[in-house]
């Protein structure tokens, strides 16, 4: 360096460097990119600097946007549910038609191709790493079973809503991790009319 010449300003810890790229498409970008890596390479295997690289962007972007691993994980499992978009549909319609809407919703996340994957990631990420499973565990109570919950004029709300999601979950690692038959191969409006009552019943005072 010439004398007299000044060097690259240091750059604050979580910030983004000027060349990274910002705004919503760099976002949209490391979601997708990080949704991507925890399906191929599971959460033990997934760092964050593999999602930027995969996004095309700094690390630090990945850091200023979403913060630590686990709240990428959470983003990423949040794209794949969509809560925010479907749960005012799901609770919006009749009292006597929300087992249904849900097992609806829930089956329908998981028979998307798209969807399924970093789903299939998250629930097997769970299983086998405390980190993830905390993680896991932080989205559906906070983002779907409180919302749920709260919509429920019953004794018991939350206990019910997590008897909901404890069964939707066991269908989904029956039929997408473990493929146990005749379940795996069952047609998804035949598992609809069947679980859709008991949704139901747990959560309505019925």
């Amino acid at each position: 360096m010439t004398p007299g010449a000044e060097g690259p300003s240091p750059r604050r810890r979580g910030r983004p460097s000027r060349t990274a790229g910002t705004g919503p498409d760099a976002r949209t970008r490391i979601l997708e990119a990080a949704r991507t890596e925890f399906a191929e390479r599971g959460y033990d295997k997934t760092s964050v600097r593999g999602i930027a690289r995969a996004a095309g962007v700094d690390a630090a972007l990945v850091h200023h946007y979403f913060g630590t691993k686990d709240e990428v994980f959470a983003a990423a499992i949040e794209l794949s549910f969509e809560p925010a978009l479907v749960l005012p549909q799901v609770l919006g319609g009749p009292a006597d038609g929300l087992g249904e809407r849900l097992a609806r919703y829930f089956i329908g996340v998981w028979e998307n191709p798209v969807s399924r994957a970093p789903l299939l990631a998250i629930l097997r990420s769970a299983l086998t790493h405390e980190a993830a499973a905390k993680v896991l565990r932080g989205f559906v109570l906070r983002r779907l079973l409180e919302r749920i919950a709260a919509e429920l004029d019953v004794p018991d709300p939350t206990f019910r809503a997590e008897l909901a999601a404890s069964h939707m979950i066991g269908i989904a690692m029956l039929r997408y991790v473990i493929r146990a038959e005749p379940l795996a191969s069952a047609d998804p409006e035949k598992i609809i009319g069947m679980v859709a009552p008991t949704l139901q019943r747990y959560l309505s005072d019925g």
